[in-house]
């Protein structure tokens, strides 16, 4: 993915600042090296994201892998990705308004090769170690939810209670998906049926207008999830990383629509005379 544009990179961080917890240093003698300041740390979420390497390509003499993996680790356990995907959203929301008439559920299967807990027996890849995001939209392609599995699990996972990261809306009325040689959707209209949501799930013999209706717009924030390169090649092994990668993408996404769509809409000191 290329770099983020500093219109997306800089609210995310500041945003990402203001969730941080405050730390304070209790060392008796403060003799210890000192702690690197938050905004050197902006490599956690860029260009980590970018170019999808592990923390020792990105490391530097200013701060080590390990310090870089430290400071995930505290973000991770702070719940900063999460909240902030929750702002951004939230905002959209306010600003815009979800559509949440339809929903468009689908899934992805991307490369895992250092296995983990989220990694399976890819169906399309030989077998090799693969990771399958299963991702909720609403009707205009904003990410609403985002769960990780293996490669070899099923996308209707999603819409069961115990597998949503966060609870959809319960303004959703339709859902979309699409039916594949390794989907079995026998059980999803029971799932839906108990979530108050109508299926509509494309199958095979069918017009392709009825088949891309409402569903492309999950395939296009697909797309744009496969640009995020911790996603596409995933060397995270915990699930709780996995998913702090998710929730970040899912903001990126989220807050850059938000960015394009509010140029058209509304008018500010500073605004670009070209849209975003």
């Amino acid at each position: 993915m290329p770099a983020l544009p500093s219109s997306v990179l800089e609210p995310l961080w500041v945003q990402v600042a203001a969730l941080l917890p405050a730390r304070h240093d209790g060392h008796p003698l403060g003799c210890h090296r000192p702690r690197i300041p938050g905004p050197h740390h902006r490599r956690y979420a860029h260009p980590g994201p970018g170019v999808g390497c592990g923390y020792r390509r990105i490391a530097d003499a200013s701060c080590s892998a390990t310090g870089l993996c430290r400071r995930r680790d505290e973000w991770i356990s702070a719940g900063v990705a999460e909240q902030l995907r929750r702002s951004v959203l939230a905002a959209y929301d306010r600003m815009l308004g979800l559509s949440l008439d339809h929903l468009a559920v689908d899934g992805c299967t991307t490369k895992a090769p250092c296995g983990g807990h989220t990694a399976g027996p890819s169906p399309v890849d030989r077998r090799k170690q693969g990771l399958k995001r299963s991702v909720a939209v609403e009707a205009g392609g904003i990410p609403l939810a985002a769960v990780p599995a293996p490669a070899n699990h099923r996308v209707d996972r999603l819409l069961r209670p115990p597998w949503t990261p966060s609870p959809l809306p319960s303004r959703c009325r339709a859902a979309h998906g699409a039916a594949g040689r390794r989907l079995r959707l026998l059980a999803l209209p029971q799932v839906l049926a108990a979530r108050g949501m109508a299926g509509r799930i494309a199958t095979r013999g069918v017009p392709a207008p009825i088949q891309a209706d409402r569903r492309w717009v999950v395939e296009r924030t697909r797309a744009w999830g496969n640009q995020d390169g911790k996603l596409r090649w995933c060397t995270e092994r915990r699930r709780l990383a996995v998913e702090s990668w998710l929730a970040l993408a899912s903001a990126v996404i989220v807050c850059g629509r938000l960015l394009r769509r509010a140029w058209t809409h509304y008018r500010w000191e500073g605004r670009s005379r070209r849209r975003p």
